[in-house]
C-alpha cells in the first residue's frame, strides 16, 4: 500500500497515468471516494498511460454506466452509482475485465469482488489537494 499527496488534478492524472503504463489486460480497479474527489480525473490519467488518444474526451460514465477507450489495451471506464446491486449482474463486467482494463467508480456497490483488484481510495485534502492511497493486492 502506497499512499501520495497531490496538489492540482493535474498532479492526479500523472500519478495515474505512472500506474497505467503498468497496467495490462485483465488489470482491475476500484475507485473510493467521495463525488468530487478526483475518480474521474484519475481515470483521464490512467488512459493517457494506456496509450488512449489525445482526442478521446475522458469523462465519468454516470448516465452512460460504461465508457470504452481504445489504447494499447481497451480500458472500460464503469460508474455503478445509480445502479442497485442487483442491477450489477447483467452488465458483464467479467467479460470486460477479460478484455482489457476495467476500472469502477462506485465499486462499493458491487455486489462480488474481482480477488485481485487494486483499490484506490481518495481523500479530499483541500481544495485541489488530495491523498490517494494505492492498495495492490498481486
Amino acid at each position: 500500500m502506497a499512499s501520495f499527496r497531490t496538489k492540482s488534478p493535474e498532479e492526479t492524472e500523472r500519478l495515474a497515468e505512472e500506474l497505467g503504463q503498468k497496467l495490462s489486460r485483465g488489470n482491475v480497479i476500484f475507485l473510493f471516494g467521495d463525488l468530487g474527489a478526483g475518480k474521474t480525473t484519475f481515470v483521464k490519467g490512467l488512459a493517457r498511460g494506456l496509450g488512449v488518444p489525445k482526442d478521446y474526451y475522458v469523462q465519468s460514465p454516470t448516465f452512460a454506466i460504461i465508457n470504452e477507450y481504445p489504447g494499447r489495451v481497451p480500458l472500460y471506464h464503469v460508474d455503478l452509482y445509480r445502479l442497485e446491486p442487483e442491477d450489477v449482474y447483467d452488465l458483464g463486467l467479467e467479460e470486460l475485465a477479460e478484455q482489457g482494463v476495467l476500472v469502477i467508480e462506485w465499486s462499493e456497490r458491487l455486489p462480488f469482488f474481482f480477488d485481485k483488484a487494486i483499490k484506490v481510495y481518495f481523500e479530499i485534502i483541500g481544495p485541489s489537494e488530495r491523498l490517494i492511497t494505492i492498495e495492490d493486492k498481486k
